[in-house]
């Protein structure tokens, strides 16, 4: 018997190989592993696509932001151009107010636009998506002078986000 069983026993291991030969045959990926892995990719592709498409949406800001600043620069640079009152002489000598010169006429809008006063509460919305208002106040204080001698001029353009950039400067009557 035991010659019958070593030959059972002979046979029995001659049909599987060892578990050390049979490991190193085996080949590939599991369906398991193989969905894992794209449920994987699948989350991280999100991710980078939501940041990529925020980055797009975000960068037209920075163009709507500059196109305001420069409609506001370009208004206020009109503003400054023109005289500091309306009784203030071609180049500004006599500065008006002064001992030598007529008394200021101060903050009065008319239609004509030739001075700083005018635009005291003008409004543009020619171009609709950034209406612009300006707003002119006597500010000498601010600047340690009295008080009608220099003028504030703030301009603020409203951007379509709803968010608004102002700019101002002071008009000095010299």
């Amino acid at each position: 018997m035991t010659r019958l069983g070593a030959r059972a026993r002979q046979r029995l291991n001659s049909r599987r190989a060892p578990s050390f030969i049979y490991r190193a045959y085996q080949a590939g990926v599991t369906l398991i592993e193989v969905i894992v892995f794209i449920v994987v990719v699948n989350l991280a592709f999100v991710a980078v696509m939501q940041v990529y498409g925020q980055a797009i949406v975000n960068s037209v800001d920075p163009v709507i932001r500059v196109r305001a600043i420069e409609l506001a620069r370009a208004t206020l640079d009109e503003v400054l151009a023109r005289r500091f009152d309306e009784n203030t002489p071609a180049g500004g000598i006599p500065a008006c107010g002064s001992a030598d010169g007529v008394a200021c006429s101060g903050i009065v809008a008319d239609a004509a636009y030739d001075d700083v006063g005018d635009f005291d509460g003008y409004i543009d919305n020619s171009i609709t998506a950034f209406p612009v208002v300006v707003s002119v106040v006597e500010a000498g204080d601010d600047l340690g002078l009295s008080v009608n001698m220099a003028r504030k001029i703030t301009v603020t353009v409203s951007m379509p986000d709803g968010n608004r950039v102002s700019l101002a400067a002071y008009k000095v009557n010299y």
